[in-house]
């Protein structure tokens, strides 16, 4: 777990299996187009996977991005864009997930963080986002990457690996995200309203739970795990 040596990020092993979640992700790809709260920037791309019980508008317009706040121009004055979201009342996942690994993983993660909405988010080839900063934290699943595609938060840059972990990213600070590659840049994020494990610290017996619970993901057989 990375704690000591990065300021804004901490790593947390979740064993999830990249290949799999990658699979369902290009299933759904197939069958859904990205959502945008505006289809000129080609910087944000978003598929929802979970939403507002009933509610299809919770996954449209502004409720794909979300608040934040920039600094656009020389005046370095802050300026608000979008409203806010009520993240707590997402906690239905789409009909469209229901049955797929990414079904389990949100299970996962949902048990471990109090969390709002989860999305698969897209960054193109050669693009960044804006310096901004966002109410909440995230937890990001790495699917898709390279070792050009990289967050900053502050004055603190760090690449997160596709290797099975969560992270943690402290997105209440300024930051943004670009992506050097010539691939897209495809990661599972979460908004993140509170974590338990941050409390859980000094106990290690939730890895055992963890390793547990993903081990009966991974397996593989029909028995136990459903496909995409």
């Amino acid at each position: 777990m990375l704690i000591n040596r990065y300021m804004h990020y901490r790593e947390h092993p979740l064993n999830i299996d990249i290949d799999r979640l990658g699979k369902c992700y290009f299933d759904i790809k197939s069958k859904l187009d990205f959502k945008s709260d505006d289809k000129s920037l080609i910087d944000f791309n978003a598929i929802c996977v979970n939403r507002i019980p009933d509610d299809e508008n919770s996954v449209t317009g502004g409720n794909v991005r979300g608040l934040y706040w920039t600094m656009p121009d020389t005046t370095n004055h802050e300026e608000q864009r979008l409203e806010k979201i009520q993240e707590h009342l997402y906690t239905e996942i789409c009909p469209e997930f229901k049955g797929t690994y990414v079904e389990e993983v949100y299970n996962l993660i949902n048990k471990k963080f109090k969390i709002g909405r989860v999305r698969f988010l897209m960054k193109p080839p050669r693009t960044c986002l804006s310096w901004h900063r966002d109410p909440e934290k995230r937890l990001h699943i790495p699917i898709i990457t390279n070792q050009g595609c990289k967050m900053v938060i502050e004055d603190e840059a760090f690449h997160m690996p596709a290797n099975g972990s969560a992270y943690l990213t402290d997105n209440t600070k300024y930051h943004n995200f670009f992506n050097g590659s010539e691939i897209e840049r495809v990661h599972l994020v979460a908004t993140v309203l509170r974590t338990n494990i941050d409390e859980m610290h000094l106990d290690e017996s939730w890895r055992d739970e963890i390793a547990y619970e993903t081990e009966h993901m991974n397996c593989g057989t029909d028995d136990c795990c459903k496909e995409c």
